[in-house]
């Protein structure tokens, strides 16, 4: 396992010394009051010598050569964007809670120059939110949110998105208790999602005839360690389509899984309450016995995983 973490760090550290990726796909536009030509890495002591200590100190200090006053930054995509690519993809290798107080310090450090700022939080919210995103996280888009509500560089108007993100990320947010709901079945009868007892929960919100979501069925049908669960009684799937086209809904019934529990939303209340953040469909949550949120906008994979540990 070590030996498979040396590998993978190893890897990042060069791509991200060596440049060896160019997102934007153009080469660099200079000019001669360029102050900008390359990032450059902060040297990690040699005394540091185990993958967990070195990954540990790049995050730490991985923005420690970047002047965020100079806005030469937002014009070189190809230099400041795959920085912070390759930046999220090294958060992986750290606890979370130090994930997150190194994004915290880069967004504060980035206060220096308000353009600075503003081009950053688009790289997070483009990376870490946008439902498009393989890299969509919301526990590392958090700290971000928290540090443009506490900025001074944003006045009241600026903030109001961001409030009602943070708003919404801490609904149902991992750890925390899921927002009970109801459902209706295409029978008329009614249930409520912690009424259901089993071990795990799996939420699948979904539209009728979405093509990501029959993609996403199909998925959890070949999922081995979701049907092992299933079959063994540890965990109930149910899909709940949240908007009002209940007729069209019901064409769809045979889409999925018969031992599926499958309903619609009456009254739209989750929607109509923003009970849950369904800014893309499907969104899938997973939730252990007790309706706590283990996995929050989770793709089948992440679940799968999750329950093969």
């Amino acid at each position: 396992m070590k030996s498979y973490i040396n590998l993978i760090f190893l890897f990042l550290f060069i791509c991200i010394s060596c440049g060896s990726r160019n997102i934007s796909g153009e080469q660099p536009v200079a000019s001669e009051s360029d102050t900008l030509k390359r990032f450059t890495l902060p040297s990690i002591p040699t005394v540091l010598n185990t993958p967990e200590l070195r990954s540990d100190f790049l995050v730490r200090h991985y923005w420690d050569n970047v002047n965020f006053a100079d806005t030469n930054y937002i014009h070189h995509p190809e230099i400041t964007e795959q920085a912070w690519v390759d930046y999220v993809d090294i958060l992986k290798l750290v606890p979370d809670s130090t994930a997150r107080t190194s994004i915290k310090s880069l967004f504060k450090s980035a206060e220096a120059e308000k353009k600075v700022f503003l081009y950053f939080t688009e790289l997070a919210n483009k990376y870490l939110r946008d439902p498009n995103s393989p890299m969509r996280n919301e526990e590392y888009y958090i700290p971000v949110l928290d540090v443009m509500l506490e900025t001074t560089l944003l006045d009241d108007v600026e903030k109001i998105r961001p409030q009602a993100r943070r708003k919404l990320a801490e609904q149902n947010r991992q750890g925390k208790p899921a927002i009970d709901f109801s459902y209706t079945s295409a029978s008329g009868k009614s249930g409520t999602l912690y009424s259901l007892k089993a071990e795990y929960t799996l939420l699948f919100f979904n539209n009728p005839g979405c093509q990501a979501c029959g993609e996403s069925i199909e998925e959890i049908k070949w999922a081995s360690a979701i049907n092992k669960e299933m079959a063994a009684g540890k965990l109930k799937i149910l899909a709940v389509y949240p908007d009002e086209e209940v007729d069209e809904w019901k064409k769809h019934l045979a889409d999925f899984p018969r031992e599926w529990i499958n309903g619609y939303d009456k009254g739209t209340r989750i929607k109509e309450k923003n009970l849950y953040d369904l800014k893309a469909i499907p969104t899938l949550y997973l939730l252990d016995k007790n309706k706590t949120v283990l996995l929050k906008d989770a793709t089948v994979m992440q679940i799968e995983e999750y329950l093969a540990q």
